[in-house]
């Protein structure tokens, strides 16, 4: 069966998409901080029949990346890379002039540095795969300037320029960037407190993650929306 390691899986995208990947059979390694949550998530998902492996912890640290691949190796491999954990840099947001820089620090740290370092660490195992990729969940915000999202949106920027350099250097994985759209998540919750609209469900963007997967269209930047129109 095929492996994946996704990154903040405890709850939002990551357990949507985990959820879907359950279902298709994927073995799965999942990480998050809050180890109670993500147990109980873990054990959701072993009802499916799937091998499931949740290990809590954070990502910036490099012993903890380190586990996440060992274990996926026990499993039998990595054919899937999803790095979706993600820190805003400050909660609520606010403006640039604001921002407090050890939290603009804590976002690279984890929106980047933390990233690269699971995929550097997980590149073995994705090169020895028959269909290797790494989808890297980004924002609009990383391409569109909104008032009070500076910082978050300049870390996104920076993951989505290494996932283009990633997929030129990596000719023979997918390398995915892909911008999920709005969706309802606690992370959107603490960024914009006060925003009563409705957001879809992160499950309803799911198969456009899935599209990616089953047709493994060229390494480069999607959005979750327009593959979900296309696929209509």
């Amino acid at each position: 069966m095929p492996v994946a390691i996704i990154t903040g899986a405890s709850k939002g995208l990551g357990r949507a998409l985990a959820e879907a990947l359950a279902v298709r059979g994927w073995d799965l390694v999942l990480d998050a901080r809050t180890a109670e949550v993500l147990a109980r998530t873990a054990a959701e998902l072993e009802r499916h029949g799937t091998r499931v492996r949740a290990l809590p912890g954070d990502v910036t640290d490099a012993g903890h990346r380190a586990g996440l691949v060992a274990t996926a190796g026990t499993l039998g491999g990595a054919d899937l890379l999803v790095n979706n954990a993600s820190a805003l840099g400050a909660e609520p947001l606010v403006r640039l002039e604001g921002l407090p820089l050890e939290g603009l620090r804590r976002a690279l740290e984890v929106n980047v540095v933390a990233a690269l370092g699971l995929v550097q660490e997980a590149l073995p195992l994705l090169r020895a795969s028959r269909a290797g990729a790494v989808i890297a969940v980004s924002s609009d915000a990383a391409a569109e300037a909104y008032e009070t999202w500076g910082g978050y949106g300049a870390s996104k920027a920076a993951l989505d320029h290494l996932t283009a350099v990633l997929g030129e250097e990596e000719p023979g994985l997918r390398v995915w960037a892909v911008d999920p759209g709005d969706m309802a998540t606690d992370l959107y919750a603490a960024a914009v407190p006060d925003d009563d609209d409705p957001r879809p469900a992160p499950a309803a963007v799911v198969p456009a993650f899935l599209r990616l997967l089953d047709e493994r269209p060229a390494s480069g930047r999607y959005s979750a929306p327009s593959l979900l129109e296309q696929g209509r």
